[in-house]
């Protein structure tokens, strides 16, 4: 897969990039939705002998067009979703970089300069996509604009029976903070994953038996709600089941003082893996985290988490 990243503004030629169908959008997460959007587009290519493409944004919109300067917390940051649509098969990945420049582009300049403009032959986009300045453009406005230069195809909402609601990334990060982790993974298709470093902690839970890896997130992550998780951590390309905790572990700190830490016991597991690069796959929400009258006690409950995890998984295995 090719990348390509674009500021604005930009100076390609039409002549510089193969026929291609692209998917627009800023696909946070790449849930089932996104992967309709993204598999029509690369149909399309496949048809018509044109290469399939996918156009993103970065930073997300809203770094850039809120007032309050807040970082967002992703679902999937720029190098995972690039991943993600490499295994889906596509030929060039787009990533222009959203400025407030970029931002007050009209939608007919946006138009010509980053879809007739960049040899786009097709476009697919979901019903909601927007684009140009105060996203004035929409997709009932664009073949309008098109004006005979690509064709388009507008993909409509997709609902779940499960949350009778549309399919979205704002219906996934809300699961997810609520700790639904179980229920975030029927929009998303898949388990949600995080990846970070494992980095050195305070080795109390060595002390006590239950060793476990302090992680370290490297990008703006969504972390599930606080509380106690079964787990898959993938190691140096083994996976391994676990049990993690998010949270102050009030047993030892005031949570008021403290900052919010994600630790993973990892079952059957002995060998020093500090600066390992790991990825943590989110199942089953256990409990809340809560503070225990003494370490006896913290103990006999991490037996019986693990116990919990050993379980789910043989269940979901077999």
């Amino acid at each position: 897969m090719k990348i390509l990243t674009i500021h604005h503004p930009h100076s390609l030629q039409k002549e510089d990039l193969p026929p291609m169908a692209m998917a627009l959008g800023y696909f946070d997460g790449i849930h089932l939705g996104h992967r309709k959007v993204i598999n029509k587009a690369k149909e399309a290519a496949e048809k018509n002998g044109w290469k399939s493409a996918v156009m993103t944004f970065d930073p997300h919109p809203s770094v850039v067009l809120s007032q309050q300067h807040k970082e967002i917390e992703l679902i999937t940051p720029l190098d995972e979703k690039k991943e993600i649509v490499e295994k889906m098969g596509i030929d060039y990945f787009v990533v222009v970089r959203f400025t407030s420049d970029f931002a007050s582009l009209e939608p007919k300049d946006f138009v010509n300069q980053y879809i007739a403009g960049l040899n786009v032959q097709h476009v697919v986009a979901g019903f909601d996509f927007t684009y140009g300045r105060f996203g004035k453009g929409t997709m009932e406005t664009l073949p309008l604009m098109a004006n005979g230069r690509f064709t388009l195809t507008t993909i409509e909402k997709l609902t779940d029976s499960s949350f009778q609601e549309k399919v979205s990334s704002t219906l996934i990060r809300k699961l997810l903070r609520e700790g639904e982790t179980e229920a975030a993974a029927v929009p998303l298709g898949r388990f949600y994953k995080t990846k970070g470093i494992v980095v050195h902690g305070e080795k109390r839970g060595r002390q006590i038996g239950f060793p476990t890896a302090n992680i370290q997130h490297e990008d703006h992550y969504i972390i599930p709600k606080t509380g106690v998780y079964t787990v898959r951590i993938l190691v140096a390309g083994q996976w391994f089941n676990g049990v993690c905790n998010v949270g102050y572990k009030p047993t030892f700190k005031n949570p008021e003082e403290y900052s919010q830490t994600v630790e993973v016991y990892i079952i059957d597991f002995d060998r020093s893996i500090y600066g390992e690069e790991i990825e943590i796959e989110w199942h089953l929400r256990i409990r809340d985290e809560k503070k225990f009258n003494g370490i006896e006690e913290l103990k006999a409950q991490i037996s019986k988490d693990k116990e919990t995890a050993i379980e789910y998984f043989k269940k979901i295995q077999d």
